[in-house]
């Protein structure tokens, strides 16, 4: 499945430069965690193109735990599978880390670190040298605790040092046909939670279910806050405003599973969909 399009003449070079480095790293074994997001799907297929071309050894690794919907294990799988790349999973148990579990500013790196803690472990049992990720140069300017885990952990982000970006790793998914191109971006359902709302499997359970509910009514841009206060907790939803539409079909099944689990209301965020809408404890 080597490609032989041409990818647009602004990332070419750095598209050649990711090559470069990945065909170093895949001679003495490269692990890549890899979540089935776009970042590290694209990673995954430039890595194992160089493989195919240049030799070496490549596995992908996918930590599973309450807070991977599983959504996001199936689209993982299926591009994997298509991708033609031996693909490992790993049961990870960061909701019993009580640091990560409290919800702090810090819960990423947590994550993170159990992830590489994990592809260390698999790193070291396959005789295989290296470890990367989906880092890139879009993240540089993110408050982001989980490259801390990376760099204490000795991950490589060949993205990065190829200086590609978000929009360059979709152009060249879209150029070389590669599905997942126009994905959303998909972190965990963790994120959902509100910052200090402490991280339980039910709570994950609840949102993953009532995501759910506006995927089947065919919303592609969303996201369920779940806020919790000693007086109750509640439901806001965030979508892409141009769906806003979309969620009053919804809503009644919406309104009523959440209903079950506890909720006391639903509200939708008039505002729309916006990164980071997880990070504030503002009722």
């Amino acid at each position: 499945m080597v490609s032989t399009a041409t990818p647009p003449a602004p990332v070419a070079a750095k598209y050649a430069a990711l090559q470069a480095g990945l065909r170093d790293l895949l001679r003495d074994g490269l692990i890549v965690a890899y979540s089935g997001g776009v970042d590290s799907a694209f990673l995954l297929w430039a890595a194992e193109q160089v493989r195919r071309q240049s030799g070496g050894r490549l596995v992908a690794v996918t930590a599973v735990s309450a807070s991977l919907a599983q959504v996001e294990r199936e689209d993982a799988a299926r591009f994997a599978a298509w991708a033609g790349v031996e693909h490992r999973w790993e049961q990870s148990n960061e909701l019993e880390n009580p640091a990560y579990a409290r919800n702090d500013l810090s819960r990423c790196y947590h994550c993170k670190s159990e992830l590489f803690r994990l592809s260390h472990e698999l790193k070291d049992r396959l005789g295989h040298a290296a470890i990367a990720y989906g880092y890139n140069a879009s993240d540089r300017g993110d408050f982001r605790p989980g490259h801390q885990a990376a760099q204490e952990n000795r991950i490589v982000a060949p993205l990065e040092a190829a200086e590609l970006t978000k929009d360059d790793i979709r152009a060249l998914m879209r150029q070389f046909g590669l599905p997942l191109a126009d994905k959303p971006a998909s972190p965990c359902l963790s994120s959902r939670l509100m910052t200090g709302v402490a991280v339980t499997p039910q709570k994950l359970r609840d949102v993953e279910d009532l995501e759910a509910v506006l995927r089947g009514g065919g919303l592609q841009v969303f996201r369920v806050r779940l806020h919790e206060q000693p007086t109750g907790k509640w439901i806001r939803v965030e979508v892409a405003p141009d769906e806003m539409p979309r969620v009053l079909g919804v809503r009644d099944a919406l309104h009523a599973l959440a209903r079950e689990r506890g909720f006391a209301w639903v509200t939708l965020d008039l505002a729309g969909y916006r990164t980071g809408g997880g990070t504030s404890r503002a009722s």
